[in-house]
């Protein structure tokens, strides 16, 4: 088998209700659809997710060239795509960082191969360890008593944590939490995150006041490139730290590992470049013993799709709850059943606070082509690279 043509549509999916996050408001996600067509006539397929200029630093235009300009005529057409190993491996030679083109790439690579060989990613990855994943929900910034009901309606559905965004001022951001941990009760599992947005004094001085409402952990409280703020902080609070925007690559894991900088991971398998590289990712966190949480760029049943397979598949992060859940966040839900109009006909279920991954061949996803038609970013087409 071998790839005979690579084709990428920018697409912008309307929220059905924005979010704030990071000071931003949320209202639309501007993602990237790759197809990579084979000379057997199978087509691998994947949903890059929101691109963020400030979290990954990439965006629709940069991969597209990426795929296009690079990738495309330099590694992929012609090559044999159950070669993703190899792939991988001349993807991280030609051009370093965009780890988001590079996991699309990997993604769909996954999603062909498994077609070709007629199994489901998970398969592909060792097969499942669990059969369904435990979910979090994450809840945009707003005011304290909108939060706080919101996070009752998640928690009735199943929901295993409630994940905060921080938005405003600090006194807002107390506030905030405050009153959710008012209204859901002591045991819940809840945790805030920063996105890095705290100076290291007013990390220190912000997470003391939050102990008394018993967090379970604090996500980025400070800036990615910190990391000895990280370890400093975390000898000075109670709450457990989690890195995110500073666990990118395996070297940054190394890098917080040797200083003692967080008591947990974040992963996003965007962030680390893909399934195959997310393996590599998750090892390492398993030999330092520290506990992994997998978000999403939020996206389509598609972006959700490649994640669900690693969830399933792995052992070590197979032990926690997860935050996998961009379809609900799109479509403003808390189960797949009220999801009809996404790029994906088949959506991973998503129900009583569990996440499924599809067993078709493949990623298990059908496109909705009528859908993706409509949704092509305005002022922006497809490019499309043969041989």
């Amino acid at each position: 088998m071998k790839i005979t043509k690579v084709e990428v549509i920018p697409i912008s999916t309307p929220m059905k209700r924005a979010q704030l996050m990071r000071g931003a408001t949320l209202a639309r996600i501007d993602g990237v659809l790759l197809k990579l067509h084979s000379d057997e006539g199978l087509v691998g397929i994947a949903d890059a997710g929101d691109t963020s200029s400030w979290y990954r630093g990439e965006t629709q235009d940069s991969i597209t060239s990426m795929i296009c300009d690079f990738f495309a005529p330099k590694v992929l057409l012609g090559e044999d795509p159950t070669k993703i190993e190899k792939i991988v491996g001349r993807m991280d030679i030609l051009t370093r960082d965009n780890n988001q083109a590079k996991a699309t790439v990997d993604f769909a690579l996954h999603d062909l191969v498994g077609k070709r060989f007629g199994v489901p990613v998970y398969q592909l990855l060792g097969g499942k360890t669990i059969e369904r994943i435990p979910l979090g929900l994450v809840l945009g910034a707003g005011e304290p008593e909108a939060v706080a009901e919101e996070a009752l309606a998640v928690l009735r559905e199943g929901f295993h944590f409630v994940k905060l965004k921080a938005g405003g001022p600090l006194k807002a951001d107390i506030a905030m939490v405050a009153e959710v941990r008012r209204a859901v009760g002591d045991d819940v599992d809840l945790f805030i995150d920063i996105n890095g947005a705290w100076t290291y004094d007013q990390a220190l001085t912000t997470i003391r006041a939050l102990e008394k409402y018993n967090l379970s952990k604090i996500e980025q409280p400070l800036p990615a490139w910190d990391l000895d703020g990280m370890a400093r902080l975390r000898g000075k609070v109670a709450t457990p730290i989690y890195a995110d925007e500073s666990a990118q690559e395996l070297h940054d894991l190394l890098a917080i590992i040797n200083k003692g900088a967080a008591d947990g991971l974040m992963i996003k398998t965007q962030k680390a470049g893909g399934l195959l590289k997310a393996q590599r990712w998750l090892t390492l966190a398993r030999l330092a013993n520290l506990p992994v949480i997998c978000g999403c760029m939020v996206g389509s049943g598609l972006e959700a799709s490649p994640a669900a397979h690693l969830l399933a598949a792995n052992d070590w992060i197979a032990q926690f709850p997860q935050e996998n859940a961009g379809p609900l966040h799109i479509h403003d839900c808390l189960n797949s059943r009220d999801i009809d109009n996404d790029i994906a006909l088949n959506v991973p279920r998503f129900e009583g606070g569990y996440l499924y991954p599809n067993d078709g061949p493949g990623l298990g996803i059908e496109l909705n082509e009528d859908l993706v038609r409509r949704l092509v970013t305005p002022g922006k087409a497809a490019r499309v690279v043969t041989a």
